[in-house]
């Protein structure tokens, strides 16, 4: 990828309310991100408040900063960008990785769990990590608290990899800022789609626990109570196509009893690492996902649906207002929509990429969509 380019890139996906379903629509629209950002004053006209596109010199500051700091910014035209995150149906744009960009491409599991973890669940992550990285795996986790940090710390002399939900220089908790300049320092790595000085929110943590979901080969929860974020994290995997494993335990713990839910619904029941490597089976020594496309019709090929879409009609709001009558604060799905105003999906996803831009419309993880209401 051209400097250009690149700097185009971070500017659309820092674009406030550009998520990376918005961005892929974009660029399946336009054709690069150059055009897109020009076209984004007309396609954002009705929202309230005017998008702030950064620029090329903010673009270039976050570079920078970036490369001062030890990491680099890779996009999805970049061959080190992760493999298996790529064929991901909404991969992230763009990536700030430290430490070692080959770390988040080899064959990976995740471990994920609750932050006020018990003595033997933490024990059990790092063993499991332990014993995992021995076996040639990459440990995947948040560097959170408890289970997070405990499967990190198993899996630092063989390679583990952090996800942040903020910036790489705001990572939470900051009382594992030293384990992630661990992770960094022996080889692995520590990963965030967010802007440099990004302050980590609720919202955030989902997201990034479908990177996490989206760099492994399959999902392990050791403890997670039934409230727990971990199995936001299963749900997350099991929608991409990764297997989920799960740690049983006591039904007296709390902390067991997402887990145990998960073992009903049909999770790989774990106590030993062979649980993990026998079902992950030939997927651990298959040949590398092809690298990334490098052409503008394989770029597209992320939403072949949006490459038909019609040029936009901003004077025409009939399209818009029958969409827009049609959502509601429930999420609803393209194929709902579909049903409901008789539109085609191309003419539903124009409409939605506006009032997307409107901020107007929240994404769910599912592909569902609701509306968001104005603020009086």
């Amino acid at each position: 990828m051209e400097d250009t380019e690149r700097l185009d890139w971070l500017r659309l996906i820092r674009t406030p309310r550009i998520g990376p379903v918005t961005f892929h629509e974009l660029l399946a629209r336009y054709g690069t991100a150059s055009q897109a950002i020009e076209a984004l004053p007309d396609l954002a006209k009705q929202a309230r408040n005017p998008l702030r596109i950064p620029s090329r010199n903010d673009a270039e500051r976050e570079i920078a900063t970036a490369t001062k700091a030890g990491a680099q910014i890779l996009t999805l035209r970049d061959p080190a960008y992760p493999a298996h995150l790529r064929q991901t149906d909404t991969p992230p744009p763009v990536l700030s990785v430290l430490g070692d960009t080959a770390s988040p491409a080899r064959p990976a599991v995740a471990i994920v769990g609750a932050r006020n973890a018990s003595a033997a669940g933490t024990r059990m992550a790092r063993q499991l990590a332990t014993e995992l990285g021995r076996a040639g795996m990459v440990v995947v986790s948040g560097l959170a608290r408890g289970i997070d940090a405990a499967a990190h710390q198993g899996a630092l002399e063989t390679g583990t990899v952090a996800v942040l939900a903020g910036g790489l220089d705001r990572p939470y908790p900051s009382e594992n800022i030293p384990l992630m300049r661990e992770i960094a320092a022996k080889g692995g790595a520590v990963i965030s789609e967010m802007p440099w000085g990004w302050e980590p929110r609720a919202q955030d943590f989902p997201r990034r626990n479908r990177i996490v979901a989206g760099l492994s080969l399959g999902l392990l929860v050791v403890e997670a109570a039934m409230s727990s974020g971990s199995l936001i994290s299963a749900r997350l995997a099991n929608e991409l196509g990764r297997l989920v494993f799960a740690v049983p335990g006591s039904p007296l713990d709390p902390r067991a009893a997402g887990t145990n839910k998960l073992l009903k619904d049909g999770a790989v029941l774990v106590t030993e690492v062979a649980d993990i490597l026998d079902q992950l089976g030939t997927q651990i020594t298959r040949a590398p996902i092809p690298t990334t496309p490098n052409s503008e019709t394989a770029q597209r090929s992320f939403f072949t649906e949006a490459i038909t879409l019609p040029p936009l009609a901003p004077e025409d709001g009939s399209v818009n207002l029958a969409v827009q009558s049609a959502l509601s604060p429930v999420p609803t799905s393209i194929d709902e929509l579909v049903a409901h105003t008789g539109l085609n999906a191309a003419q539903i996803r124009g409409a939605l990429l506006e009032l997307d831009l409107a901020g107007r419309l929240e994404r769910h993880s599912n592909g569902g969509v609701s509306l968001v209401a104005i603020e009086r």
